[in-house]
């Protein structure tokens, strides 16, 4: 085989200062997300919650995510990849521990919310996580390791939602403001409106980010192929 193929093959779809960049993001933005539900105070929760299940429910959501969220990352590094043991230990964690029941309990949680931006913002993206990581332990079990990164890297783009959401929410809100949609007096108000629709679009960018970094890795293992090394003199 080329050895360019090999390499393309071998690579990530993000370079590892990237990679350890989105784990720093990560880490920070997972301490963010959790600090509110450290105490188990009701009061202080960042949503509405109707009671005591509903809360109960909303925090072993955050606390899951958050695992999936800090774990998610380790799986593009190379080095941890070119160590299948730790690579499927840490897959697995990341999977069960993390993505399996923070999906479970959002759903719940969304539906309970009895809004329905929320449960078009929760909803569709845990059954995505869902439904990409079985893709992803399939697509492993049968030996196609492209097909596994690429719906590795969907999962994640719907784990990294907690991110972008609270990324989206306060661009938004500035551009109201800007507009004078918005007077600065509701600024605190309409920030907590904007929290569901920030969860919309928030999996929307991710997913469309990760296909372009998807369809990129595909056109240069393709590229590769085409352009064999050796040529004859």
């Amino acid at each position: 085989m080329d050895l360019r193929v090999v390499a393309q093959q071998r690579r990530g779809l993000l370079r590892p200062r990237g990679v350890w960049l989105m784990l720093l993001v990560a880490v920070v933005a997972g301490a963010v997300m959790a600090a509110p539900y450290m105490l188990l105070d009701v009061e202080a929760s960042r949503l509405e919650v109707d009671g005591g299940l509903h809360y109960a429910l909303l925090v072993a959501h955050v606390f899951t995510a958050t695992v999936a969220l800090v774990l998610g990352p380790l799986q593009f590094v190379p080095a941890i990849r070119a160590h299948r043991r730790w690579h499927r230990l840490i897959g697995r964690t990341y999977l069960l521990v993390g993505v399996l029941p923070a999906a479970l309990a959002a759903i719940p949680v969304a539906l309970l919310s009895g809004r329905l931006v929320t449960q078009i913002g929760l909803v569709i993206p845990a059954i995505g996580w869902l439904v990409t990581g079985w893709l992803a332990v399939r697509a492993i079990r049968r030996g196609d390791v492209e097909a596994h990164r690429a719906w590795m890297t969907r999962n994640y783009a719907l784990t990294f939602l907690a991110v972008t959401a609270r990324i989206v929410v306060p661009a938004v809100l500035l551009i109201l403001l800007a507009t004078g949609a918005v007077a600065r007096a509701d600024a605190s108000t309409a920030a907590a409106s904007l929290i569901p629709i920030g969860q919309v679009l928030g999996w929307i960018i991710n997913l469309v980010v990760a296909e372009v970094l998807i369809r990129r890795r595909r056109g240069m293992i393709a590229g590769s192929v085409r352009s064999p090394s050796f040529r004859p003199r």
